[in-house]
């Protein structure tokens, strides 16, 4: 593998020095955007229309199952180009936060990704729910431990659509869809490559070469390869961590086998291999002493600062590994009434997240969790579309199936186990010391005797097993009531099933077990009684040691539970054209999130959730001065939002576990977007959106009481946590006959608020604000890149920054440990980067 990677960015830096390939992305830049003059109205009186140079770009999008250009749709989107991903040197979703007001992808798990749009996100990990945003590579969904964070490779364009998307995109996009476009073969051939090289070890490389085979076939084969050393190491280890290690490859064959039918099959591969991800630590610990327990419980005024803090995986195995193969044949057939395409998928992909639970590298503190599952699902769409001088129509149906199987692993060891009976108090009800396997093991010691119990690996899973399937019939229709207003009515008819089990092994501890069967062969545990002053028996004190303490529900037993859930999500939109340049549009739609299971807990089940929403806005070009505005008001209520919060488990040692409940929520907003060429060459952009989410109905679980039993807090009425503010500002400025080239500027500053606090804000890892750091400050990001292009484009060189003031944050902490053991950890946001760029095409 290490040998075909190399073999790889050789390649690549002969190709660009020989000149024989080019830049993938600035041939996707041209197929995402015509540079066309904007259309006015014909019978107004308009001035002359400038230099090419000086006119808005036109998109064209697919957001409604149609060729449409942007500002003919209503509904609120933002469009990322090619060129756009290329001047911040964006190499997958997660590198657009800040940049795309009120979308966030948090990619802390390259394998487990979440999204959130306008406020609305999904935060289990697991295979037994689905997220809120989906997300769509060429109309095929992506689950999220399969292909939903691959690598960008050979994009034409990413289509932000926000707001429900049910009618047209079905199932899982309550929130919003973020729609994937790559470019397909075309006719001439052509051959791009880039390379990049930057800080920490950066190397980055694409490659692209368009085939046309004879007149009506091509093939277009791309690669990408994307590595680098990492940005933070292991305090004890000197091991690197941030890395950057991705693979991918696509081919697609395009056959017009007549003049009226396209056969494409195209195939796609994505492979990551990465260390874990990094928990820093918060707790202040001596480092040459690894027996030291974390004080309990946890002081934040005592915290480290995560963005200064000594980092520690004790993880040895830790990982972030994908492997995902994807195939799909697309065959589009033209009638004399209209279109016909079927869409036929199958995706597999196998996974593996393991990382360390605690941020230290304390044996008494040891803990690694992980997930490892595997999976593959097939999709069957068949769509017809047509037009008529009164409609649009569109109308379909899709079957989609998908296998996952996931274990979710929790490792500790003997000592980490003393540490949770010292913390809970529950080790004084068996030995006077209030440890376990400490108190033995050091009388064993005292007489001489050759057992150890300390040290001895602990591990527990879970092991998840899901059948799903959805079925959906849909039609959707723009009804041309004259030539100003525009009706349209769409409804999708959705209806899925989940079978899904969980079973629960007993705990894995085999050189416990080996000892406790010798201490009682030699008759050792029949002086239990004597050595605990009577507290437990020796038969007691082994059934104790060998239970499940994390998952301690329904040990060897395999639960099964089987849910359907039937939806109908409509979408209602007039819109009216002032003129030819200028619409309003007002909606309601409904989004829909199948219902699904919690992985960890046997049983725990979540209801669907509903998204209704309300919205009006309009789409304006003013081609006179170069300028385009586009805003929208909206208000939606969001029932039985599936929540997942860690709090104390009621069973065993007190071990944390997920608590499944459902809240609702509402939220106001606005977004706005404007794009303004005022003179030749110069380009500006705003793009900004402001939120006001709050609970509805919420009682969120925080943690237990004395009695054992859960305590809720009622956060009705109090904010979600989205900030009410975000906005990108972007510029572009060309020089012209620089060197015999052009000369580019390009600079993008994006901002998000501050995360608004709610009573349950602190028990979920948010919000909290010790001494020396704030969990909930606004951030912001400064990108800049100057780049010089031969004249036609051939060649060119670039330098780019990503986060210019290196500012990183802390985005949040991992609470699954501090409420027993007393090691919150944080995750925080990468430094600046900086790097180098050479690409040639022909």
């Amino acid at each position: 593998m290490h040998i075909r990677k190399r073999g790889l960015a050789s390649g690549i830096a002969c190709a660009l020095f020989l000149g024989s390939l080019g830049v993938a992305s600035q041939a996707a830049a041209q197929d995402a955007t015509t540079p066309t003059a904007p259309q006015g109205d014909p019978s107004s009186t308009q001035k002359p229309s400038k230099a090419s140079a000086t006119r808005l770009e036109q998109v064209t999008v697919t957001a409604q199952s149609r060729t449409q250009e942007m500002q003919e749709v209503p509904i609120a989107m933002d469009i990322v180009t090619a060129k756009q991903l290329d001047t911040v040197a964006a190499t997958d979703l997660s590198h657009m936060n800040l940049f795309v007001p009120g979308l966030v992808v948090d990619s802390t798990d390259a394998t487990q990704p979440t999204y959130r749009l306008r406020g609305i996100e999904t935060n289990d990990f697991g295979i037994g729910t689905d997220s809120a945003v989906g997300v769509y590579i060429n109309g095929i969904y992506q689950t999220r431990s399969g292909g939903s964070l691959m690598a960008f490779n050979d994009i034409a364009r990413v289509e932000v659509l926000k707001g429900p998307q049910g009618t047209l995109f079905g199932r899982n996009t309550a929130a919003g869809a973020i729609s994937i476009v790559t470019n397909d073969p075309t006719d001439r051939f052509e051959g791009n490559a880039r390379l990049r090289v930057g800080d920490y070890g950066k190397r980055y490389g694409d490659a692209l070469v368009n085939i046309p085979i004879n007149k009506d076939m091509a093939l277009r084969v791309s690669v990408v390869d994307n590595q680098s050393d990492g940005w933070k190491q292991d305090a004890a280890t000197g091991q690197h961590y941030g890395k950057d290690d991705e693979w991918g490859a696509r081919v697609v064959y395009r056959w017009n086998v007549t003049d009226d039918t396209q056969v494409k099959l195209a195939y796609d591969h994505d492979r990551v291999n990465q260390p874990s991800r990094m928990d820093v630590g918060l707790i202040p610990m001596p480092a040459n002493d690894l027996y030291a327990r974390a004080p309990f419980p946890a002081n934040p005024s005592t915290f480290y600062n995560p963005i200064n803090a000594p980092f520690y995986n004790t993880a040895t195995d830790g990982r972030e590994e994908r492997n995902y193969n994807d195939w799909t044949l697309t065959v589009d057939h033209n009638f004399s009434w209209g279109n016909f395409t079927s869409t036929t998928n199958w995706t597999g992909y196998s996974m593996s997240h393991v990382e360390n639970g605690t941020g230290l590298q304390q044996l008494t503190e040891y803990l690694n969790t992980g997930v490892i599952g595997d999976g593959h699902n097939w999709y069957q769409e068949f769509k017809f579309t047509g037009n008529t001088d009164m409609m649009d129509w569109v109308a379909g149906a899709s079957y989609y199936q998908e296998h996952a199987n996931q274990t979710n692993l929790a490792r500790v060891n003997t000592d980490t186990y003393d540490t949770l009976a010292l913390n809970t108090g529950v080790g004084k009800l068996f030995t006077p010391t209030g440890t376990i396997f400490g108190y033995f093991d050091s009388v064993l010691r005292s007489l001489g005797l050759p057992y150890r119990l300390l040290g001895d690996p602990w591990t527990e899973t879970v092991t998840n097993n899901g059948r799903f399937s959805a079925g959906a019939v849909y039609g959707d229709v723009i009804w041309h009531l004259d030539d100003k207003w525009d009706l349209t009515t769409g409804l999708r008819y959705t209806h899925d099933n989940k079978d899904f089990s969980w079973y629960t092994p007993t705990r894995s501890a085999p050189e416990l077990d080996n000892t406790l069967a010798q201490m009682q062969q030699a008759g050792l545990l029949n002086l239990v009684p004597l050595l605990t002053g009577g507290k437990i028996t020796g038969a007691q004190l082994l059934g104790l040691l060998q239970q499940n303490q994390i998952f301690s529900t329904a040990v060897n037993e395999t639960v099964k539970k089987n849910a359907s859930w039937n939806d109908l999500s409509p979408r209602l939109v007039l819109s009216y054209k002032f003129s030819p340049d200028v619409m309003g549009y007002a909606s309601l739609a409904k989004g829909y999130k199948a219902g699904g299971y919690d992985g960890t807990e046997p049983g725990a089940e979540f209801a669907p959730e509903k998204v209704w929403n309300l919205e009006t806005g309009f789409k304006a070009t003013f081609p006179d001065y170069n300028l385009m505005v586009n805003g929208s008001v909206y208000y939606y209520r969001y029932d039985n939002v599936q929540t997942l919060t860690v709090i104390p488990s009621t069973s065993g040692f007190n071990v944390p576990e997920y608590q499944v409940s459902n809240t609702n929520q509402k939220a106001t907003g606005l977004d706005l977007q404007v794009e303004w060429v005022p003179i030749e060459d110069l380009r500006l952009a705003f793009n900004g959106g402001y939120i006001d989410s709050q609970y509805t109905t919420a009682k969120v679980p925080i943690g237990l009481n004395s009695t054992n039993q859960i305590v809720y807090s009622d956060v009705s009425g109090q904010p979600v946590g989205e900030p009410k503010v975000s906005y990108s500002v972007s510029a572009g400025y060309t020089w012209h006959d620089v060197a015999n080239g052009n000369l580019s500027f390009d600079a993008n500053y994006g901002f998000r608020g501050p995360q608004r606090c709610n009573d349950a804000s602190v028990y979920q890892g948010k919000c909290s604000l010790p001494t020396n750091f704030s969990l909930n400050q606004a951030q912001e990001r400064t990108d800049l890149r100057l780049g010089w292009s031969s004249s036609g484009d051939r060649w060119g060189v670039a330098l780019y920054v990503n986060n210019l003031f290196n500012k990183q944050y802390v985005n949040g902490l991992g609470t699954v440990s501090q409420s027993v053991l007393g090691t919150p950890y944080a995750y925080i946001t990468p430094p600046r980067m900086w790097g180098a760029e050479f690409r040639v095409k022909f």
